[in-house]
């Protein structure tokens, strides 16, 4: 597969966590089980972002971050990728559009955490993102409640799917959704570089 893509079969359910990865933690490595299992995904693609337009102050070095994600998450069916950096897409919809292009034999599913998805109508084209592929939120630590009542939650209230049939989602036609309460680790990027365990250089 070009662009350092992992092989595709055709109708494989593709899991897709993005994010900046500043670092990478047993967090993501956690949520990544998780959705596996609970979304019934084949595979799961970890999308290392050269940067995060919603954050003022840059990450540390792409190469960096990609080294210490291949560290952390040792998985025969997760692949860590920077995508995003070869085909120069900044935007999470103009990557599922690449995405979708590139591997149409791929049904994808976006993955986010809770805390993401109180933020989501602040990102760029999200509905865009709602019509495009499937939405698999797990919860973490106190940011159940605020997702519920996020706006994308309540604009989509009607796509969400019932808890048990959560497994079901990837084979769903979008806009569809789905939120799964999940045991989480309390654990976030932000507080490991506010501790001085990561720094940018």
């Amino acid at each position: 597969m070009p662009y350092g893509l992992p092989y595709v079969a055709r109708g494989q359910k593709i899991g897709l966590l993005g994010g900046s990865f500043d670092p990478p933690h047993a967090g993501h490595v956690h949520i990544t089980k998780e959705a596996l299992k609970r979304f019934d995904l084949d595979q799961v693609w970890w999308l290392v972002s050269p940067g995060n337009p919603l954050k003022d102050r840059g990450p540390a070095k792409l190469a960096r971050r990609m080294a210490a994600a291949r560290e952390i998450m040792d998985h025969p069916r997760v692949h860590v990728c920077d995508f995003e950096s070869h085909v120069g897409t900044r935007y999470t919809a103009e990557t599922l559009a690449v995405l979708q292009d590139k591997c149409p034999q791929a049904r994808f599913v976006w993955l986010m955490g809770a805390d993401n998805l109180a933020q989501f109508h602040r990102w760029k084209n999200w509905q865009e993102i709602m019509a495009r592929v499937p939405v698999g939120v797990l919860a973490r630590p106190g940011d159940r409640i605020d997702a519920r009542t996020a706006k994308a939650a309540q604009v989509y209230h009607h796509a969400r799917l019932h808890p048990r049939e959560n497994r079901l989602l990837s084979r769903q036609s979008a806009p569809v959704w789905a939120f799964s309460n999940v045991p989480m680790r309390d654990i976030s990027s932000t507080e490991i570089r506010k501790n001085g365990y990561w720094s940018k250089s």
